[in-house]
């Protein structure tokens, strides 16, 4: 089993309450626009970190990190992208992916609305974390916390950092 702290749309912004949920997690995810690598250097100096880069991420973040994530964590296949679209309307670059070949969840960030959505069309399970920065027009931080185990998706958390 492993605990999954999932953020994104950081704009360079991290504080000691996203780094407070970070430490109880055995992995933190990002769904890319991270901002300054500060955010996730800071993230990897206590755990280990999964990321994609976004929209405004510059060329340090697009080197080191990739633009899709693709990989299975106790047995759940996981796909990452910064902009992705929702079910059923996922944008053209991931569409067709999703079809031909779709993960149990599917992660982006962008729209710094947090969105939990299942596809039962594809079986898939989509999620958006919102934004935990303090850029953009949302009004509450957020992020996800759940569980991998077994195949499985489970004990699924909002986590509300408050007002921006």
């Amino acid at each position: 089993m492993k605990k999954i702290l999932l953020l994104s749309d950081t704009h360079s912004y991290i504080d000691q309450r996203i780094l407070h949920y970070a430490k109880e997690a055995d992995e933190v995810w990002h769904a890319g626009d991270i901002g300054d690598l500060k955010v996730t250097d800071a993230i990897e100096a206590i755990k280990p970190i999964r990321a994609v880069y976004g929209n405004i991420d510059d060329d340090k973040a697009r080197v080191t990190y990739p633009l899709n994530l693709r990989f299975v964590c106790e047995g759940v296949s996981v796909w990452i992208t910064h902009i992705g679209g929702y079910p059923p309307k996922y944008n053209i670059n991931t569409r067709d992916e999703i079809k031909a070949n779709p993960p149990q969840l599917f992660i982006c960030g962008h729209s710094h609305i947090l969105k939990v959505i299942p596809d039962k069309k594809n079986g898939v399970l989509h999620m958006n974390p919102g934004a935990a920065g303090t850029h953009g027009f949302h009004k509450v931080r957020t992020m996800l916390r759940f569980t991998l185990d077994s195949g499985k998706i489970e004990n699924l958390e909002v986590i509300e950092l408050g007002k921006k």
